[in-house]
């Protein structure tokens, strides 16, 4: 059904993306597709890593742990941005289309009364990608 799999990952709230990871495995073990895990990292200095070189091996080891936890072919794909709040959006619809991927599973919030002034990142990519978009609350 799907080939490719994308999913958006903040490595610093992985905790928050239990439900979203434990989909995307489970579609991608009954579409033996390959998942791709990316995350936007900073120029600068972050919580995940002191800087882009040091992003990519947390988010390889990240990649790592799920294809080993899941029995799954896992990725890690990263993208380097000056203003990653500002560009999270047409980063993952880029990278979907870059990648190739028919399938982006992402995490979600509950709507609030801030989504009518600031549309959630899964809308956004939901509404805008080519790709099929799993949005997981």
């Amino acid at each position: 059904m799907f080939k490719h799999i994308l999913v958006p990952v903040d490595l610093a709230h992985v905790e928050r993306l239990t439900k979203a990871l434990g989909v995307a495995a489970e579609m991608a073990r009954s579409c033996s597709a390959p998942v791709t895990y990316i995350a936007i990292a900073e120029e600068t200095p972050g919580p995940v890593g002191h800087n882009p070189k040091e992003f990519l091996e947390n988010l390889q080891a990240f990649a790592r742990g799920e294809a080993e936890k899941h029995g799954i072919a896992a990725r890690a794909h990263m993208i380097v941005s000056t203003d990653p709040a500002a560009e999270i959006n047409r980063s993952i619809r880029q990278a979907a289309k870059d990648l190739e991927a028919d399938l982006v599973v992402m995490a979600s919030h509950p709507p609030t009364v801030m989504n009518w002034i600031l549309p959630s990142h899964a809308g956004n990519v939901a509404e805008h990608s080519d790709a099929s978009v799993f949005v997981v609350r």
